[in-house]
């Protein structure tokens, strides 16, 4: 069997950024350090912070008064913001700074008299965060066929901001139509949304025209994870999502001489490796990386840890 590891996987600079957040509140405060929501979205890194005394709360309320609190990097509301001063919580915001470029333009596009279109997926964190930092009304939409169905006061007068972890051609299908339909809408390019998520789309599309099934190691409610597989699978190579190398399935691999390996953004490398061991444990393997392109962002951490 060949196994092809795509070169650009796996944590990205955001993602980095929000658990070295953690881990050094931890040291420089001591445990119990509580988090707003998971972290990232992938279980073994949430499990691996609880276990050194991180508590992950879904609501504020659950927070003790004054404790240290963090908010993940999909970012907040600012009617969560509010609750955290209301409470007296000491606050460090892990928020992704890609994630925080899309609030401002979101609220630069208000300020210009502009009725916002949000492209992303209804229930994720980062649409309910990125909303909850408008104050106009906000149309929020994730296929081409919804954009039909907005309305606004002005159709002169509108903008789009999308969701950082989107499929790019999925986005890109969108925006077409909001242009259109509403021929002097604004918004920026696609090439705005997150560097991480458009390298490893790329990445994983070139992977998959070389492989008979490629394997995504990530959460199930991680989406840019799922958007690989889906992008994957979009150029007719079969594709699983895989949270933990124990959930391999020897059917998958079964007879393929070609296995194309990839890892979403907030996936540690460890996952990918451990199903690197899983292969070899079946059988000969010869292993390859196909090249990309090398990554070395890295963010500032907040004032209270910098």
């Amino acid at each position: 069997m060949q196994v092809i590891l795509a070169e650009v996987r796996g944590f990205c600079a955001g993602v980095e950024r929000a658990i070295e957040i953690v881990e050094m509140a931890l040291i420089k405060f001591g445990a119990p350090i509580y988090v707003r929501h998971e972290i990232v979205h992938n279980r073994h890194v949430v499990e691996r912070l609880r276990a050194k005394g991180v508590v992950f709360v879904e609501e504020l309320s659950e927070v003790p008064q004054g404790s240290v609190t963090i908010f993940s990097a999909h970012g907040v509301s600012r009617e969560v913001e509010d609750e955290a001063k209301d409470r007296g919580l000491f606050v460090i915001d892990a928020t992704c700074p890609l994630v925080l470029r899309v609030h401002k333009d979101g609220n630069r596009y208000e300020a210009q008299g502009r009725e916002v279109v949000l492209i992303g997926h209804a229930g994720h964190p980062e649409v309910e965060g990125t909303m909850g930092r408008l104050g106009g009304p906000v149309h929020m939409v994730s296929k081409e066929s919804e954009v039909a169905e907005i309305k606004v006061s002005d159709p002169g007068k509108v903008a789009y901001i999308t969701q950082t972890t989107l499929s790019v051609d999925d986005a890109r299908g969108i925006i077409d139509a909001l242009h259109t339909r509403f021929p002097a809408v604004v918004g920026p390019d696609t090439s705005e949304i997150c560097y991480a998520t458009q390298n490893r789309q790329r990445a994983v599309a070139q992977l998959a025209d070389l492989v008979d099934v490629v394997l995504v190691v990530g959460a199930r409610n991680s989406s840019n994870s799922n958007r690989l597989r889906e992008i994957a699978a979009a150029r007719g190579t079969t594709a699983h999502l895989i949270e933990d190398p124990a959930d391999l399935d020897p059917a998958w691999i079964e007879g393929k001489g070609r296995v194309g390996i990839t890892a979403g953004a907030s996936a540690p490398d460890d996952l990918v490796q451990g199903l690197v061991e899983a292969l070899r444990a079946r059988g000969p393997v010869e292993f390859s990386t196909l090249p990309g392109v090398k990554e070395d962002v890295r963010f500032k951490l907040p004032p209270q840890l910098a």
